[in-house]
């Protein structure tokens, strides 16, 4: 997906404070996605730029388009990334420079891998489901597979098991005994939690792993704290544990890795280490290098911004600049 960044301030969540200085409620903010999408953008915010190496959170519906056009994102580059698609309505079909043409629907994960670049196209489908909702992220490649070869994979099939009142499916990582089939290049974490009633839950956690749960739909209590639809909380490290309640029908996304410790630029659809390598993704993507031409998809490509009149500066996972 196309992005343009921009970073609110971040508040505390009610019954979390300076004695819990790891967790964060981020509410999101809207931002417009091609002509016909608005998306709640969680991550990065001014002062919690990821989750492990989970470095953008774009929550999108639920929204009526049944008689709207639906997604409408033409041909755009990326680098430095995985983007990691996952629906609870609709139907978007992807389009990419290595020639796939693959439709996504409810329950199916598409992870894109844009290694050291890749071109894609995201659209509803001109006969589509009447409602659209999901989320769309980045992951932040480390060093070397940033540079790699660029890389699609489709996953129909995902571990799905029941916990109590619990339904849980994996997306990403290992989690409860399961691993799931998508590739991952650092210790990461994705799992999708659905209520099927009233019981708690309580999720082991890694200490060594950050973590963040956004409520996509329904409601929930996370250790004391609400968490209403379209809200990110973060969660820090350190805990082995969390409990957490909410109604029956409500669906979570837990996301959580390895804090991510290289530094990074990020701009525009480009994920990388300093300004002079995004300056140069952005000027072989306007002179029609690296990225190579979308599949079946014949929309004139997104033209880049023009970059800011001051360097881009390197910036570590809390939102420090570096260097």
């Amino acid at each position: 997906m196309d992005r343009t960044e921009s970073l609110p301030a971040q508040t505390l969540p009610p019954g979390v404070g300076a004695t819990d200085p790891g967790s964060v409620l981020l509410p999101g903010h809207d931002v417009p996605l091609g002509r016909y999408t608005t998306v709640r953008r969680l991550l990065p915010q001014r002062q919690r730029r990821m989750v492990g190496a989970w470095c953008f959170v774009d929550h999108f519906g639920p929204d009526d388009v049944a008689e709207r056009p639906g997604m409408e994102v033409p041909p755009h580059p990326h680098t430095g990334l995985q983007t990691v698609t996952w629906l609870l309505d609709g139907e978007i079909l992807h389009r990419d420079s290595l020639g796939n043409v693959q439709p996504i629907r409810p329950g199916q994960l598409n992870v894109m891998t844009s290694g050291r670049g890749i071109a894609h196209s995201e659209r509803s489908p001109a006969a589509h489901p009447p409602l659209m909702h999901g989320v769309q992220l980045w992951v932040a490649l480390p060093d070397p597979a940033r540079a790699g070869d660029p890389d699609f994979a489709h996953h129909a099939d995902l571990p799905r098991w029941r916990d109590g009142d619990w339904d849980l499916t994996l997306l990403v990582g290992e989690f409860g005994g399961q691993r799931s089939p998508a590739v991952a290049h650092t210790p990461l974490l994705g799992a999708q939690l659905e209520a099927r009633g009233a019981a708690p839950a309580t999720l082991p956690l890694r200490p060594d792993f950050e973590y963040g749960l956004l409520a996509m739909s329904g409601s929930a209590d996370v250790d004391g704290v609400a968490l209403a639809p379209g809200a990110l909380l973060y969660l820090g490290t350190g805990r082995t544990a969390l409990t957490l309640r909410a109604a029956p029908g409500s669906r979570l996304l837990l996301l959580g890795g390895a804090p991510f410790e290289e530094p990074l630029v990020m701009w525009w659809n480009f994920v990388g280490r300093s300004h002079e390598e995004v300056a140069a993704a952005r000027e072989d993507w306007m002179a029609g290098r690296r990225f190579g031409t979308v599949a079946d998809d014949a929309a004139p490509p997104l033209p880049a911004p023009a970059l800011p009149t001051t360097r881009l500066k390197a910036r570590d996972r809390s939102g420090g600049v570096r260097g």
